[in-house]
Protein backbone atom coordinates (compact mmCIF):
# COMPACT_ATOMS: atom_id res chain seq x y z
CA UNK A 1 0.00 0.00 0.00
CA UNK A 2 1.22 3.20 -1.01
CA UNK A 3 2.25 5.60 1.81
CA UNK A 4 -0.69 8.67 0.91
CA UNK A 5 -3.07 5.44 0.63
CA UNK A 6 -1.84 4.06 4.23
CA UNK A 7 -2.51 7.47 5.48
CA UNK A 8 -5.99 8.65 4.10
CA UNK A 9 -7.44 5.03 4.52
CA UNK A 10 -6.14 5.08 8.73
CA UNK A 11 -7.39 8.87 8.77
CA UNK A 12 -10.63 7.75 7.90
CA UNK A 13 -11.08 4.96 9.97
CA UNK A 14 -10.10 6.60 12.93
CA UNK A 15 -12.86 9.35 11.72
CA UNK A 16 -15.55 6.81 11.12
CA UNK A 17 -15.12 4.99 14.47
CA UNK A 18 -15.08 8.28 16.44
CA UNK A 19 -18.59 8.91 14.80
CA UNK A 20 -20.01 6.19 15.20
CA UNK A 21 -19.06 4.93 19.00
CA UNK A 22 -18.99 6.46 22.18
CA UNK A 23 -16.41 3.69 23.30
CA UNK A 24 -14.23 5.33 20.70
CA UNK A 25 -14.38 8.75 22.23
CA UNK A 26 -13.60 7.01 25.98
CA UNK A 27 -10.89 5.15 24.28
CA UNK A 28 -9.10 8.65 23.03
CA UNK A 29 -9.40 10.07 26.57
CA UNK A 30 -7.00 7.27 27.63
CA UNK A 31 -4.48 7.49 25.46
CA UNK A 32 -1.73 9.31 26.36
CA UNK A 33 -0.76 12.63 24.96
CA UNK A 34 3.08 13.08 23.93
CA UNK A 35 4.73 16.14 24.72
CA UNK A 36 8.28 15.48 22.89
CA UNK A 37 10.86 18.30 23.68
CA UNK A 38 14.16 18.72 21.38
CA UNK A 39 16.24 21.27 22.04
CA UNK A 40 19.53 22.77 19.72
CA UNK A 41 22.80 22.26 20.57
CA UNK A 42 22.22 21.35 24.15
CA UNK A 43 24.71 19.23 25.54
CA UNK A 44 24.83 16.29 27.65
CA UNK A 45 26.52 17.98 30.70
CA UNK A 46 24.47 20.86 30.11
CA UNK A 47 22.06 20.02 32.98
CA UNK A 48 22.03 20.20 36.55
CA UNK A 49 21.17 16.48 36.97
CA UNK A 50 24.07 15.68 34.72
CA UNK A 51 26.76 17.04 37.24
CA UNK A 52 26.94 20.42 35.91
CA UNK A 53 27.44 22.65 39.36
CA UNK A 54 26.88 26.29 37.73
CA UNK A 55 24.00 25.80 35.72
CA UNK A 56 20.43 25.86 36.97
CA UNK A 57 17.87 23.73 35.32
CA UNK A 58 15.36 22.73 38.14
CA UNK A 59 12.83 21.93 35.93
CA UNK A 60 14.62 19.89 33.82
CA UNK A 61 16.17 17.57 36.53
CA UNK A 62 12.90 17.62 38.11
CA UNK A 63 11.51 16.08 34.68
CA UNK A 64 14.32 13.66 34.84
CA UNK A 65 13.48 12.44 38.66
CA UNK A 66 9.93 12.16 38.04
CA UNK A 67 10.42 9.90 34.84
CA UNK A 68 12.85 7.05 33.05
CA UNK A 69 16.21 8.03 31.90
CA UNK A 70 17.76 6.55 29.16
CA UNK A 71 21.28 6.38 29.90
CA UNK A 72 23.08 6.00 26.91
CA UNK A 73 21.00 7.54 24.41
CA UNK A 74 22.40 8.29 20.85
CA UNK A 75 21.25 10.68 17.93
CA UNK A 76 23.16 12.14 14.99
CA UNK A 77 26.17 14.56 15.13
CA UNK A 78 24.03 17.21 13.83
CA UNK A 79 20.56 18.48 13.79
CA UNK A 80 18.67 17.86 10.58
CA UNK A 81 19.93 14.21 10.33
CA UNK A 82 18.89 13.59 14.12
CA UNK A 83 15.75 15.24 13.27
CA UNK A 84 15.02 13.17 9.98
CA UNK A 85 15.23 9.58 12.12
CA UNK A 86 13.20 11.16 15.23
CA UNK A 87 10.36 12.11 13.13
CA UNK A 88 10.73 8.47 11.05
CA UNK A 89 12.23 5.81 13.22
CA UNK A 90 14.62 5.40 10.67
CA UNK A 91 18.19 5.88 9.63
CA UNK A 92 18.46 9.30 8.02
CA UNK A 93 21.03 7.87 5.09
CA UNK A 94 17.45 6.34 4.21
CA UNK A 95 15.69 10.10 3.90
CA UNK A 96 17.66 12.24 1.93
CA UNK A 97 18.40 14.05 4.77
CA UNK A 98 22.13 14.03 4.91
CA UNK A 99 23.31 17.28 6.21
CA UNK A 100 22.32 20.56 7.38
CA UNK A 101 22.07 22.92 4.63
CA UNK A 102 22.33 23.26 0.58
CA UNK A 103 19.40 20.84 -0.41
CA UNK A 104 21.26 17.95 2.07
CA UNK A 105 18.49 18.48 4.73
CA UNK A 106 15.42 18.30 2.97
CA UNK A 107 13.48 14.69 3.99
CA UNK A 108 11.96 12.90 1.29
CA UNK A 109 8.22 13.67 1.17
CA UNK A 110 7.48 10.05 1.04
CA UNK A 111 8.69 9.27 4.09
CA UNK A 112 6.07 8.37 7.00
CA UNK A 113 6.60 11.22 9.69
CA UNK A 114 5.53 10.55 13.53
CA UNK A 115 2.78 13.10 12.81
CA UNK A 116 1.29 11.54 10.39
CA UNK A 117 1.34 8.73 12.03
CA UNK A 118 -0.52 9.62 15.29
CA UNK A 119 -3.05 12.09 13.35
CA UNK A 120 -4.01 9.41 11.14
CA UNK A 121 -5.04 7.34 14.50
CA UNK A 122 -6.86 10.33 15.41
CA UNK A 123 -4.74 12.70 17.37
CA UNK A 124 -4.10 16.42 16.95
CA UNK A 125 -0.52 17.02 16.01
CA UNK A 126 1.15 20.47 16.32
CA UNK A 127 4.93 21.73 16.11
CA UNK A 128 6.32 25.01 17.71
CA UNK A 129 9.80 25.93 16.56
CA UNK A 130 12.37 24.28 14.45
CA UNK A 131 11.42 21.49 11.82
CA UNK A 132 14.52 21.86 9.53
CA UNK A 133 13.72 19.03 6.69
CA UNK A 134 12.45 21.30 4.41
CA UNK A 135 11.18 24.66 3.60
CA UNK A 136 8.82 23.83 0.38
CA UNK A 137 6.21 21.81 -0.59
CA UNK A 138 5.75 19.06 -0.52
CA UNK A 139 8.46 18.62 2.72
CA UNK A 140 7.27 21.40 5.02
CA UNK A 141 5.60 20.12 8.51
CA UNK A 142 2.38 20.91 7.58
CA UNK A 143 2.86 18.04 4.27
CA UNK A 144 4.27 16.23 6.42
CA UNK A 145 1.26 15.47 9.18
CA UNK A 146 1.54 18.75 11.51
CA UNK A 147 -2.04 20.02 11.57
CA UNK A 148 -0.81 23.47 13.06
CA UNK A 149 3.01 24.82 12.78
CA UNK A 150 4.74 27.89 14.08
CA UNK A 151 8.38 27.42 12.77
CA UNK A 152 11.20 28.93 12.07
CA UNK A 153 12.75 28.31 8.31
CA UNK A 154 15.52 26.15 7.57
CA UNK A 155 18.18 25.46 10.57
CA UNK A 156 17.77 28.36 12.47
CA UNK A 157 17.09 31.80 12.53
CA UNK A 158 19.83 34.89 11.41
CA UNK A 159 20.26 31.85 8.61
CA UNK A 160 19.85 32.39 5.12
CA UNK A 161 16.55 30.54 5.41
CA UNK A 162 14.92 33.49 7.45
CA UNK A 163 11.71 35.34 5.95
CA UNK A 164 13.31 38.84 4.17
CA UNK A 165 13.15 41.31 6.99
CA UNK A 166 13.30 38.56 10.32
CA UNK A 167 15.33 40.47 13.13
CA UNK A 168 16.16 37.41 14.70
CA UNK A 169 15.30 36.07 17.99
CA UNK A 170 13.43 38.74 19.33
CA UNK A 171 10.18 39.32 17.67
CA UNK A 172 11.26 36.64 15.00
CA UNK A 173 9.17 36.41 11.45
CA UNK A 174 8.07 33.00 11.53
CA UNK A 175 6.03 30.12 9.57
CA UNK A 176 2.70 29.59 10.55
CA UNK A 177 0.71 27.07 8.71
CA UNK A 178 2.50 28.52 5.16
CA UNK A 179 1.90 31.98 6.35
CA UNK A 180 4.78 34.48 7.40
CA UNK A 181 4.02 35.74 10.74
CA UNK A 182 5.59 38.79 12.75
CA UNK A 183 5.60 37.12 16.36
CA UNK A 184 6.49 39.68 19.41
CA UNK A 185 9.17 38.48 21.96
CA UNK A 186 11.68 36.23 23.05
CA UNK A 187 11.36 33.16 20.23
CA UNK A 188 11.66 30.36 22.69
CA UNK A 189 9.04 32.38 24.90
CA UNK A 190 6.66 32.46 21.26
CA UNK A 191 7.15 28.32 20.60
CA UNK A 192 6.12 27.80 24.37
CA UNK A 193 3.04 30.23 24.42
CA UNK A 194 1.81 28.78 20.84
CA UNK A 195 2.49 25.62 22.62
CA UNK A 196 0.55 26.11 25.36
CA UNK A 197 -2.08 27.66 23.45
CA UNK A 198 -2.66 24.40 21.70
CA UNK A 199 -2.67 21.71 24.54
CA UNK A 200 -5.22 23.92 26.25
CA UNK A 201 -7.44 24.01 23.14
CA UNK A 202 -6.93 20.40 22.47
CA UNK A 203 -7.07 19.22 26.10
CA UNK A 204 -10.29 16.98 25.64
CA UNK A 205 -8.38 14.77 22.57
CA UNK A 206 -4.79 13.33 22.69
CA UNK A 207 -2.47 15.22 21.07
CA UNK A 208 0.93 15.20 20.18
CA UNK A 209 2.73 18.68 20.71
CA UNK A 210 6.39 18.59 19.04
CA UNK A 211 8.04 21.57 20.55
CA UNK A 212 11.71 21.79 19.39
CA UNK A 213 13.54 25.21 20.24
CA UNK A 214 16.27 26.63 18.03
CA UNK A 215 18.03 27.55 21.37
CA UNK A 216 21.33 27.53 22.36
CA UNK A 217 21.97 27.33 18.58
CA UNK A 218 24.36 30.60 17.71
CA UNK A 219 23.93 33.33 17.54
CA UNK A 220 23.96 33.51 21.38
CA UNK A 221 21.15 35.98 21.85
CA UNK A 222 18.50 35.33 25.02
CA UNK A 223 17.52 38.32 27.44
CA UNK A 224 20.28 39.90 29.49
CA UNK A 225 18.28 39.08 32.67
CA UNK A 226 19.18 35.30 31.96
CA UNK A 227 22.89 36.00 30.92
CA UNK A 228 23.60 37.95 33.85
CA UNK A 229 23.92 35.25 37.08
CA UNK A 230 26.35 33.66 34.69
CA UNK A 231 28.48 36.31 34.24
CA UNK A 232 28.78 37.23 37.78
CA UNK A 233 30.10 33.46 38.37
CA UNK A 234 33.44 34.54 36.21
CA UNK A 235 32.41 32.43 33.01
CA UNK A 236 32.97 33.58 29.63
CA UNK A 237 30.63 35.25 27.61
CA UNK A 238 29.47 32.84 25.27
CA UNK A 239 29.19 30.00 27.98
CA UNK A 240 27.24 32.38 30.27
CA UNK A 241 24.83 33.20 27.15
CA UNK A 242 24.30 29.51 26.14
CA UNK A 243 23.54 29.00 29.78
CA UNK A 244 21.44 31.57 29.96
CA UNK A 245 19.88 30.80 27.15
CA UNK A 246 19.40 26.96 28.60
CA UNK A 247 17.97 28.75 31.96
CA UNK A 248 15.47 30.06 29.63
CA UNK A 249 15.00 26.77 28.26
CA UNK A 250 14.67 25.25 31.54
CA UNK A 251 11.73 27.91 32.31
CA UNK A 252 9.43 27.51 29.67
CA UNK A 253 9.70 23.27 30.01
CA UNK A 254 8.56 24.33 33.51
CA UNK A 255 5.67 26.80 32.17
CA UNK A 256 4.59 23.85 30.28
CA UNK A 257 4.56 20.87 32.75
CA UNK A 258 2.52 23.50 34.98
CA UNK A 259 -0.05 23.37 31.91
CA UNK A 260 -0.18 19.69 32.08
CA UNK A 261 -1.11 20.12 36.41
CA UNK A 262 -3.29 22.81 35.72
CA UNK A 263 -5.64 20.62 32.88
CA UNK A 264 -5.17 17.41 34.47
CA UNK A 265 -3.30 16.23 31.58
CA UNK A 266 -0.02 15.51 33.46
CA UNK A 267 -0.74 11.66 34.34
CA UNK A 268 -1.65 10.64 30.95
CA UNK A 269 0.53 12.97 29.46
CA UNK A 270 4.39 11.29 27.80
CA UNK A 271 6.38 13.87 28.01
CA UNK A 272 9.51 13.31 26.58
CA UNK A 273 13.24 15.69 26.47
CA UNK A 274 16.23 15.23 24.67
CA UNK A 275 18.56 17.36 22.65
CA UNK A 276 19.67 16.96 18.90
CA UNK A 277 23.34 17.05 19.38
CA UNK A 278 26.44 17.71 21.29
CA UNK A 279 27.56 21.34 22.22
CA UNK A 280 28.40 23.42 19.69
CA UNK A 281 31.95 24.27 18.92
CA UNK A 282 31.55 27.33 18.56
CA UNK A 283 30.38 28.68 21.85
CA UNK A 284 33.81 27.20 22.86
CA UNK A 285 35.33 30.22 24.82
CA UNK A 286 39.71 30.58 23.97
CA UNK A 287 41.48 28.40 26.03
CA UNK A 288 38.10 26.44 27.45
CA UNK A 289 36.27 23.05 28.05
CA UNK A 290 32.70 23.56 28.53
CA UNK A 291 31.68 20.77 30.74
CA UNK A 292 30.10 17.89 29.08
CA UNK A 293 30.50 15.42 32.09
CA UNK A 294 33.56 14.04 30.25
CA UNK A 295 32.51 13.01 27.45
CA UNK A 296 34.47 13.05 24.54
CA UNK A 297 34.39 15.70 21.90
CA UNK A 298 31.41 18.06 20.53
CA UNK A 299 28.88 18.69 18.10
CA UNK A 300 30.03 16.94 14.42
CA UNK A 301 31.87 14.48 15.72
CA UNK A 302 30.98 10.57 16.35
CA UNK A 303 32.89 10.27 19.72
CA UNK A 304 30.20 10.62 22.34
CA UNK A 305 30.82 14.18 23.35
CA UNK A 306 28.99 14.61 19.70
CA UNK A 307 26.10 12.04 19.72
CA UNK A 308 25.41 11.29 23.68
CA UNK A 309 22.59 13.37 24.66
CA UNK A 310 19.96 13.16 27.63
CA UNK A 311 16.47 11.32 26.93
CA UNK A 312 14.27 12.16 30.12
CA UNK A 313 10.50 10.27 29.73
CA UNK A 314 7.77 10.87 31.97
CA UNK A 315 4.62 8.93 31.84
CA UNK A 316 3.00 8.76 35.89
CA UNK A 317 0.36 6.46 34.44
CA UNK A 318 2.51 4.29 33.29
CA UNK A 319 6.15 4.14 33.71
CA UNK A 320 7.66 3.82 37.73
CA UNK A 321 9.83 7.14 38.13
CA UNK A 322 13.39 7.59 39.12
CA UNK A 323 14.77 4.77 36.53
CA UNK A 324 17.96 5.09 35.11
CA UNK A 325 18.37 2.55 31.86
CA UNK A 326 21.64 1.15 30.90
CA UNK A 327 20.51 -0.45 26.92
CA UNK A 328 21.67 1.92 24.31
CA UNK A 329 18.70 3.88 22.83
CA UNK A 330 18.69 6.15 19.71
CA UNK A 331 16.59 8.78 18.05
CA UNK A 332 15.32 5.82 15.46
CA UNK A 333 13.28 4.05 18.76
CA UNK A 334 10.98 7.01 19.32
CA UNK A 335 8.72 6.43 16.31
CA UNK A 336 7.67 2.59 17.26
CA UNK A 337 7.61 3.51 21.01
CA UNK A 338 5.12 6.06 20.80
CA UNK A 339 3.20 4.50 17.65
CA UNK A 340 2.62 1.16 20.42
CA UNK A 341 2.74 3.59 23.20
CA UNK A 342 -0.67 6.08 21.49
CA UNK A 343 -2.04 2.81 19.71
CA UNK A 344 -1.76 4.00 16.10
CA UNK A 345 -0.82 1.63 13.25
CA UNK A 346 2.42 1.62 11.19
CA UNK A 347 2.10 1.00 7.24
CA UNK A 348 2.77 -2.83 7.23
CA UNK A 349 5.63 -1.80 4.04
CA UNK A 350 8.04 0.40 5.82
CA UNK A 351 10.96 -0.36 7.11
CA UNK A 352 11.82 0.97 10.73
CA UNK A 353 14.73 0.36 11.79
CA UNK A 354 14.34 1.33 15.43
CA UNK A 355 13.17 -0.96 18.55
CA UNK A 356 9.93 -0.47 20.99
CA UNK A 357 11.13 0.95 24.14
CA UNK A 358 7.73 0.29 25.87
CA UNK A 359 9.00 -2.78 27.55
CA UNK A 360 11.75 -1.11 29.45
CA UNK A 361 10.42 2.15 30.02
CA UNK A 362 7.22 0.36 31.50
CA UNK A 363 9.67 -2.40 33.78
CA UNK A 364 8.71 -5.56 31.50
CA UNK A 365 10.82 -8.45 31.89
CA UNK A 366 11.77 -9.11 28.13
CA UNK A 367 14.84 -10.33 26.17
CA UNK A 368 16.33 -7.09 25.07
CA UNK A 369 18.81 -7.98 22.23
CA UNK A 370 22.31 -6.79 22.26
CA UNK A 371 21.95 -4.68 18.73
CA UNK A 372 24.77 -2.30 16.88
CA UNK A 373 23.89 1.19 16.22
CA UNK A 374 25.33 3.34 13.41
CA UNK A 375 26.28 6.74 13.22
CA UNK A 376 27.89 8.76 10.31
CA UNK A 377 28.32 12.22 9.04
CA UNK A 378 30.47 14.54 7.51
CA UNK A 379 29.74 17.40 4.78
CA UNK A 380 28.93 16.26 1.03
CA UNK A 381 26.65 15.20 -1.12
CA UNK A 382 26.80 11.84 -0.30
CA UNK A 383 28.45 9.55 2.32
CA UNK A 384 31.76 8.11 1.91
CA UNK A 385 32.77 4.69 3.20
CA UNK A 386 34.39 4.85 6.85
CA UNK A 387 34.48 8.32 7.03
CA UNK A 388 33.43 10.08 10.40
CA UNK A 389 31.51 6.95 11.35
CA UNK A 390 30.70 5.09 14.60
CA UNK A 391 29.28 1.47 15.30
CA UNK A 392 28.32 1.02 19.14
CA UNK A 393 26.79 -2.36 20.62
CA UNK A 394 26.44 -2.01 24.06
CA UNK A 395 29.72 -2.75 25.12
CA UNK A 396 31.64 -1.80 22.15
CA UNK A 397 31.94 1.20 19.89
CA UNK A 398 34.25 1.15 16.64
CA UNK A 399 34.85 4.56 15.46
CA UNK A 400 36.10 5.24 11.99
CA UNK A 401 36.60 1.66 11.58
CA UNK A 402 39.71 1.71 13.54
CA UNK A 403 39.67 2.37 16.82
CA UNK A 404 37.66 0.35 19.52
CA UNK A 405 36.25 1.13 22.81
CA UNK A 406 35.40 -0.49 25.69
CA UNK A 407 32.62 2.05 26.80
CA UNK A 408 32.12 -0.20 30.21
CA UNK A 409 35.18 0.49 31.17
CA UNK A 410 35.70 3.46 29.19
CA UNK A 411 33.03 5.84 28.69
CA UNK A 412 34.89 8.74 27.78
CA UNK A 413 36.89 7.03 25.30
CA UNK A 414 40.49 7.26 25.94
CA UNK A 415 42.19 4.03 25.51
CA UNK A 416 41.72 2.60 21.73
CA UNK A 417 41.92 -1.38 22.13
CA UNK A 418 41.69 -2.41 19.04
CA UNK A 419 44.98 -4.14 18.47
CA UNK A 420 43.60 -6.45 21.67
CA UNK A 421 40.63 -7.14 19.91
CA UNK A 422 41.07 -7.84 16.02
CA UNK A 423 37.97 -10.16 16.39
CA UNK A 424 35.22 -7.56 17.81
CA UNK A 425 37.06 -4.96 14.83
CA UNK A 426 36.47 -7.22 12.17
CA UNK A 427 32.77 -8.24 12.87
CA UNK A 428 31.51 -4.74 13.90
CA UNK A 429 33.36 -3.68 10.76
CA UNK A 430 31.70 -5.88 8.56
CA UNK A 431 28.13 -5.27 10.16
CA UNK A 432 28.94 -1.48 9.46
CA UNK A 433 29.84 -2.02 5.90
CA UNK A 434 26.45 -4.13 5.45
CA UNK A 435 24.36 -1.24 6.93
CA UNK A 436 25.79 1.34 4.78
CA UNK A 437 25.47 -0.59 1.46
CA UNK A 438 21.71 -1.21 3.02
CA UNK A 439 21.19 2.50 3.90
CA UNK A 440 22.89 3.91 0.56
CA UNK A 441 20.39 1.40 -1.35
CA UNK A 442 17.35 2.85 -0.24
CA UNK A 443 16.53 6.44 -2.47
CA UNK A 444 20.41 7.22 -2.81
CA UNK A 445 21.35 10.73 -1.81
CA UNK A 446 20.16 13.03 -4.48
CA UNK A 447 17.56 15.37 -3.00
CA UNK A 448 14.08 15.88 -3.67
CA UNK A 449 12.79 18.21 -5.61
CA UNK A 450 11.00 21.11 -4.56
CA UNK A 451 7.45 21.91 -6.37
CA UNK A 452 6.42 25.04 -7.94
CA UNK A 453 2.92 26.15 -9.17
CA UNK A 454 1.46 23.84 -6.72
CA UNK A 455 -1.75 24.95 -5.66
CA UNK A 456 -0.33 24.15 -1.70
CA UNK A 457 2.73 26.54 -1.87
CA UNK A 458 1.88 29.66 -4.75
CA UNK A 459 4.26 31.97 -4.26
CA UNK A 460 7.19 29.59 -3.81
CA UNK A 461 10.26 31.04 -1.49
CA UNK A 462 13.40 29.94 -2.79
CA UNK A 463 16.29 30.39 -0.48
CA UNK A 464 20.14 29.59 0.21
CA UNK A 465 19.49 26.95 2.46
CA UNK A 466 18.72 24.91 -0.50
CA UNK A 467 20.50 25.66 -3.64
CA UNK A 468 23.43 23.52 -5.20
CA UNK A 469 26.51 23.44 -6.99
CA UNK A 470 30.47 24.00 -6.41
CA UNK A 471 30.11 27.26 -5.26
CA UNK A 472 26.81 27.83 -3.11
CA UNK A 473 27.55 28.43 -0.04
CA UNK A 474 26.35 31.62 2.30
CA UNK A 475 28.86 34.05 1.84
CA UNK A 476 28.37 37.29 -0.40
CA UNK A 477 30.07 35.96 -3.73
CA UNK A 478 28.15 32.83 -3.75
CA UNK A 479 26.34 31.59 -6.56
CA UNK A 480 23.89 28.00 -6.69
CA UNK A 481 21.36 26.57 -8.64
CA UNK A 482 17.87 25.15 -6.96
CA UNK A 483 16.45 21.41 -8.77
CA UNK A 484 12.75 22.38 -8.66
CA UNK A 485 10.52 20.66 -10.36
CA UNK A 486 7.51 22.65 -12.40
CA UNK A 487 4.06 20.83 -11.48
CA UNK A 488 1.87 22.57 -14.42
CA UNK A 489 2.45 24.51 -17.08
CA UNK A 490 1.78 28.42 -17.57
CA UNK A 491 2.71 31.80 -16.76
CA UNK A 492 5.18 32.83 -13.83
CA UNK A 493 6.07 35.61 -12.79
CA UNK A 494 9.83 35.55 -10.37
CA UNK A 495 10.85 38.12 -7.76
CA UNK A 496 15.02 38.04 -7.02
CA UNK A 497 15.98 39.69 -3.78
CA UNK A 498 19.56 40.38 -3.27
CA UNK A 499 22.45 42.51 -2.15
CA UNK A 500 22.06 45.92 -3.20
CA UNK A 501 24.21 46.51 -5.85
CA UNK A 502 26.95 49.36 -6.31
CA UNK A 503 26.34 49.81 -9.67
CA UNK A 504 23.78 49.44 -12.78
CA UNK A 505 23.42 45.25 -12.95
CA UNK A 506 22.16 42.59 -14.53
CA UNK A 507 19.98 40.52 -12.74
CA UNK A 508 19.10 37.05 -14.66
CA UNK A 509 16.98 33.38 -14.11
CA UNK A 510 16.63 30.93 -15.57
CA UNK A 511 14.08 28.16 -15.23
CA UNK A 512 15.15 24.79 -18.03
CA UNK A 513 15.85 26.23 -21.24
CA UNK A 514 13.63 29.79 -20.22
CA UNK A 515 15.36 32.60 -19.15
CA UNK A 516 14.51 36.21 -18.17
CA UNK A 517 16.47 39.12 -17.53
CA UNK A 518 16.44 42.79 -16.45
CA UNK A 519 18.43 45.78 -15.60
CA UNK A 520 18.64 47.56 -12.19
CA UNK A 521 19.78 50.91 -11.51
CA UNK A 522 22.42 51.18 -8.42
CA UNK A 523 21.38 50.83 -4.79
CA UNK A 524 18.17 48.22 -6.16
CA UNK A 525 17.55 45.29 -4.01
CA UNK A 526 15.25 43.35 -5.85
CA UNK A 527 13.29 43.05 -9.22
CA UNK A 528 10.16 42.10 -10.80
CA UNK A 529 11.04 40.01 -13.83
CA UNK A 530 9.13 40.01 -17.11
CA UNK A 531 6.33 37.20 -16.28
CA UNK A 532 7.97 33.67 -18.03
CA UNK A 533 5.91 30.59 -19.83
CA UNK A 534 7.23 27.32 -18.17
CA UNK A 535 6.25 23.89 -18.91
CA UNK A 536 5.55 21.07 -16.43
CA UNK A 537 8.57 18.86 -15.46
CA UNK A 538 11.66 18.61 -14.01
CA UNK A 539 14.12 21.97 -13.78
CA UNK A 540 17.00 23.87 -12.90
CA UNK A 541 16.77 26.89 -11.29
CA UNK A 542 19.27 29.53 -11.22
CA UNK A 543 18.95 33.40 -10.41
CA UNK A 544 22.34 35.45 -10.55
CA UNK A 545 23.30 39.54 -10.44
CA UNK A 546 26.09 40.71 -12.72
CA UNK A 547 28.16 43.66 -11.66
CA UNK A 548 30.63 44.52 -14.19
CA UNK A 549 32.29 41.55 -13.92
CA UNK A 550 31.59 39.89 -10.91
CA UNK A 551 28.31 37.25 -11.02
CA UNK A 552 26.92 36.35 -7.75
CA UNK A 553 24.13 34.90 -6.74
CA UNK A 554 20.50 36.32 -5.10
CA UNK A 555 19.25 35.40 -1.65
CA UNK A 556 16.00 34.89 -2.46
CA UNK A 557 13.92 33.74 -5.27
CA UNK A 558 9.75 34.31 -5.09
CA UNK A 559 7.94 32.13 -7.83
CA UNK A 560 4.02 32.75 -8.28
CA UNK A 561 2.24 31.11 -10.90
CA UNK A 562 -0.30 33.50 -12.30
CA UNK A 563 -4.28 32.41 -12.86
Amino acid sequence: MKRREFLKDAGAAALGAAAASAAFAQESKMRPNVLLIITDDQGYGDLGCHGNERLKTPNLDRLAAEGVEFTYFYVCPVCAPTRASLMTGRYNYRTCAIDTYLGRAMMHPDEVTLAEVLAAAGYRTGIFGKWHLGDNYPMRPYDQGFQEALVHKGGGLCQPSDFPGCPGYFGPVLDRNGKPEKTTGYCTDVYTDAALKFIEANKDKPWLCYHATNAPHVPLQVPDKYVEPYRKLGLGENTAKVYGMVANLDENVGRLLAKLDELKLAENTIVIFLTDNGPCPATREKGQIRFNAGLRDQKGSVYDGGIRVPFFLRWPARAKAGRKLDPIAAHIDLVPTLAAACGARMPADIKLDGLNLLPLILGEKAQWPDRTLYVQWHRGDEPILYRSCMARSQRWKLVNGKELYDMAADPGEKNNVAADHPDVVAKMRKGYEEWFKDVSATRGYDPPRILLGAAQENPSLLTRQDWRGPQAGWSPTSLGHWEASVERAGKYRIRLLFAPVDAESSVQCSVGAVRVTAIVPKGAKEATLEDAALEAGDARLEAWVTTGAATVGVHYVEVRRLP
